[in-house]
């Protein structure tokens, strides 16, 4: 008895101890699940779509030209758009959770040998993989109507975004884990937050024409910092110190909605 469990506990070890691996179990398990609904899949690109085709003509009237340097509006304006679609994603990643809970499949995922930081990886990445697709058909459709791409920034851009997008993710399924038996308790919380992040951003309108009181407010907002980095990205700059301001806000989101999400995994499972 004790050999076969000393020799079973080889690959099991071996198993614990790459994370790397778990996170790429995790995540394609849960891409497997994405690509058996392929409306969903589809609605999730045509919406980013239909966004800038309906609020892309009013920008004119609320930018200054001057501001941005002789570039077109959706240069300014396509930025805003990919990282409102990682936050809304993100955001909203624990409902699949909560969808999982009530079938009883998420427990079965935990009695698995993954390590618990693996799963809120996998899953977080999983939420944002479409975001590549999404961003990549949202330039192309723009470039006809005067956005430059630059090819390396967007890369770079978009690495930054998922960073800060996994710990959004994490943070997402922390609080799933933490409404598991008051769902509406899930969507109250999280609307709550997301909304005044999204508009104290400057995300979608440029905080300089507000108040006082929300420029001050939005310089303490870590979204504000990636939403400033992205667009310095786009526009082709690596010399903003936004984008250093950004990286620093993507690593702390991202330590501490894995810290905050692993804590409330153990919790659950104690």
């Amino acid at each position: 008895m004790t050999a076969v469990a000393t020799a079973g506990a080889g690959p099991l070890q071996d198993r614990r101890s790459s994370l790397v691996g778990d996170v790429v179990a995790v995540f394609w398990r849960e891409m497997f699940l994405v690509l058996r609904d392929p409306f969903s899949l589809i609605f999730s690109l045509v919406q980013p779509l239909v966004f800038l085709a309906l609020f892309g003509p009013l920008l004119g009237g609320s930018i200054d030209p001057a501001a941005l340097g002789g570039q077109s509006p959706l240069q300014w304006f396509l930025p805003g758009v990919i990282v409102m679609i990682c936050l809304f994603g993100t955001g909203a990643a624990g409902s699949n959770l909560l969808f999982e809970i009530s079938l009883g499949s998420y427990e079965r995922v935990l009695a698995s040998p993954l390590r618990r930081s693996a799963i809120l990886i996998g899953r977080a990445l999983k939420e944002l993989a479409p975001l590549v697709v999404q961003a990549a058909l949202i330039v192309v459709v723009s470039i006809p109507f005067g956005f430059v791409l630059h090819p390396l920034h967007v890369i770079v851009g978009l690495v930054l975004l998922g960073v800060f997008g996994v710990g959004m993710g994490a943070f997402s399924y922390a609080l799933a884990i933490a409404a598991r038996k008051r769902e509406w308790m899930f969507w109250a919380v999280q609307q709550s937050l997301l909304f005044p992040l999204l508009i104290l951003s400057g995300m979608m309108l440029p905080l300089e024409n507000g108040p006082r009181w929300m420029q001050v407010i939005g310089a303490f907002n870590p979204l504000t910092w990636i939403v400033n980095a992205e667009r310095a990205l786009f526009s082709g700059s690596f010399a903003d110190p936004a984008i250093g301001w950004a990286v620093l806000a993507a690593v702390l989101t991202c330590a501490a909605g894995l810290w905050v999400g692993v804590r409330q995994v153990h919790r659950s499972t104690s």
